[in-house]
């Protein structure tokens, strides 16, 4: 098949176009900086020569955004909000233009526009819209994406969460927490952490390609979440770090000031289930957290 990944530059872009060539796909990134024959390049917000690549293609799958993990000052705010819903709606604009557009258009969104939740589980079906900033941008993502008229083109929006890789994310620099004893629990470490391995982002996208009656927003979360507590807990334990020092709420205040992120990452508890995925067949390959950090380190 052809593939197109738009900002396919990062570590789920890159680990998604390996999986893709290893089965015999054709993989074309659209990035700000090519550096491979390859990739091509565009600037996520004005149609240019890029749009060729969406002719014929079987699949386009758009990871363009500038990363969460900075400080929310105005500007980052802005470049948060205008990555995403730039790059969306020049892409749904270069599909209506098309001659041949993509059969699917996979876009990503994000598991953090559920409110912050401790006890219940949030589904596609019942589950409760959160507010605040992260909020409103994974909003206004979604709507962006949703508005694009794109009628031979099949769109389903992934809320994914947290992505655990051995190259990128999330993973890497709390496995290094971990190993220098830090690993503790942070703040009281209740709050519910939504996980997915990436060999499963993978496999969740080619059955969302598989089965031609997938359309809307899909949870990308493993079934089985856990509590901040556990999660580092079961990291020590594959890490073989008996001992880790918890991390207070001033503590991290501080060290996302001089680290230039926020503790939102940290602390807002994302309690998502998959519920739509299960009912229509999808099998995880990492249920538990367990098997999927042994996987990792």
């Amino acid at each position: 098949m052809r593939i197109v990944i738009a900002g396919g530059s990062g570590f789920m872009g890159d680990y998604l176009k390996q999986r893709f060539e290893e089965d015999n796909n054709n993989v074309t990134i659209l990035t700000r900086n090519p550096n491979a024959q390859e990739n091509v390049y565009w600037d996520g917000k004005t149609i240019g020569e890029w749009t060729t690549t969406l002719e014929n293609a079987d699949v386009l799958i758009n990871l363009a955004g500038k990363s969460v993990d900075c400080r929310y000052t105005k500007r980052n705010k802005n470049l948060i909000f205008s990555s995403r819903l730039e790059s969306t709606a020049i892409l749904g604009k270069a599909i209506s233009s098309a001659q041949n557009p993509p059969k699917l258009w996979i876009n990503s969104s994000t598991a953090t526009i559920y409110e912050h939740s401790l006890y219940d589980g949030n589904t596609e079906a019942v589950g409760e819209i959160g507010s605040g900033f992260s909020v409103e941008v994974a909003k206004a993502w979604e709507k962006t994406f949703f508005d694009c008229f794109c009628q031979s083109t099949r769109q389903v929006a992934l809320r994914t969460a947290i992505v655990l890789g051995n190259k990128g994310g999330a993973f890497v620099p709390f496995k290094r927490l971990v190993k220098l004893g830090l690993g503790g629990k942070m703040s009281s470490g209740r709050q519910m952490v939504s996980w997915v391995h990436q060999e499963d982002v993978y496999r969740a996208i080619l059955f969302v390609m598989a089965n031609h009656n997938i359309e809307g927003v899909l949870n990308l979360s493993s079934p089985s979440p856990v509590t901040n507590g556990e999660f580092m807990q079961a990291l020590r334990k594959e890490v073989v770090v008996p001992f880790g020092l918890p991390h207070f709420k001033p503590m991290l205040e501080i060290a996302a000031f001089f680290m230039r992120t926020e503790t939102e990452l940290l602390l807002k508890s994302r309690y998502v289930l998959p519920e739509r995925l299960l009912i229509l067949g999808f099998k995880f390959k990492y249920n538990r957290l367990e098997d999927a950090i042994k996987s990792l380190v």
